[in-house]
């Protein structure tokens, strides 16, 4: 069932990616190595070994230069959300490396493709996804399709302190307050190239 407040949060997806698709290349270039090194600061990724990101796509900022700076790094591993080939609507996780193959899924979004080392969400540290809007006591606004949150719900129904859910953007996508529905999974943080949003209700 439709929550109150669709319309509403549907409006500002579309006026927060008009906002970071107006970023200009050399913005969002800027913007992602200004991302990595706030990463960097943080401990929760100081000690995590199996980290999820993204390929950007529609203005999102850009995870990657973070991977790359810490490619070396053969204790770590780092994965791409793949559409899970059983379960409808939900995501599962590909190990990837500088030569693994990639390719657009049925929605445009870039994936690894092939077959390769997978890992369920639940056995994840980190998970640093993106996002459409953000506010300061570290609420996210998705972009509507749910993956993330039925992927993730496990979070909150066992109470798991694993894997961290922190959430990327642009300094530009943050909002004073976001409509929440009761589906969407609560973050342990927000970072953007500006600096780090701790949740209010996470340690």
């Amino acid at each position: 069932m439709p929550s109150p407040n669709t319309s509403s949060r549907q409006q500002l997806r579309q006026q927060l990616r008009g906002r970071r698709r107006s970023l200009t290349r050399q913005q969002q270039r800027l913007a992602a190595q200004s991302l990595a090194r706030q990463l960097h600061r943080l401990p929760t990724l100081r000690y995590a070994r199996h980290i999820a990101l993204y390929c950007p796509a529609d203005g999102e900022i850009d995870p990657l230069p973070f991977m790359q700076a810490l490619a070396h790094q053969r204790q770590r591993r780092f994965y791409l959300p793949v559409l899970h080939p059983v379960h409808h609507n939900r995501l599962w996780f590909r190990c990837v490396n500088s030569s693994t193959p990639l390719g657009k899924n049925r929605f445009g979004i870039t994936e690894p493709q092939g077959k390769g080392p997978g890992r369920a969400p639940w056995a994840l540290d980190v998970v640093l996804m993106p996002l459409v809007g953000f506010a300061p006591d570290g609420s996210r606004l998705g972009m509507g399709g749910g993956f993330y949150d039925r992927t993730f719900a496990f979070v909150r129904r066992w109470q798991r302190t694993t894997p961290k859910l922190i959430g990327l953007a642009h300094e530009l996508q943050r909002v004073p307050a976001l409509p929440q529905a009761d589906w969407d999974i609560a973050m342990h943080s927000i970072v953007t190239d500006k600096g780090n949003y701790p949740a209010a209700n996470k340690e």
